[in-house]
């Protein structure tokens, strides 16, 4: 069951974003340390109604951020479609206990869907060029790769922005 997230939910998902850093640094994936994602970050998505959990037999196992606003870093990608309407994805995550058993394609099939009924004409992200497992699964699912950014707090290496039409 997908819903929208709790306060008390907040602790849960940075338990499992912190189990999902320490996993990809084990795995030599540097996208996520000590401070992103913060709690502060996950708080401002709980005020604004976009951060979602992913449950399962009553654990939270996932979440995921689900906007209409675009963030100042994407200003200079050239997208695959005018700024009206558009969905931005960030901060999904499974935790690593339940990776690999398609938590991350019904999380991505639900923001989509969800960005469906509130009108948006496409989804766009971005995620780390060092992470290929993450760039195969979008690149899978019909996102096109349209250039990149950069985020010198987590990393000196470019994170792939991509766009998806609904």
């Amino acid at each position: 069951m997908i819903r929208f997230a709790l306060k008390k939910d907040l602790t849960k998902i940075i338990q499992i974003t912190k189990a999902c850093a320490k996993h990809m640094c084990e795995m030599g994936i540097f996208q996520w340390n000590e401070n992103y994602p913060s709690i502060e970050g996950f708080e401002k998505d709980l005020m604004n109604n976009e951060l979602f959990v992913l449950e399962v037999n009553g654990e939270i196992i996932g979440a995921i951020v689900i906007s209409t606003r675009k963030d100042a870093v994407y200003k200079p990608i050239e997208w695959a479609t005018e700024d009206a309407i558009n969905g931005y994805l960030h901060r999904l995550c499974v935790h690593p206990n339940h990776q690999g058993q398609g938590y991350a394609r019904i999380l991505l099939d639900f923001a989509e869907n969800h960005l469906k009924e509130l009108g948006a004409i496409s989804v766009r992200l971005d995620t780390f060029s060092k992470n290929l497992r993450n760039n195969k699964l979008y690149e899978a699912r019909g996102y096109v790769r349209l250039g990149d950014v950069y985020f010198e707090e987590k990393s000196p290496f470019p994170f792939h922005c991509y766009e998806k039409l609904l």
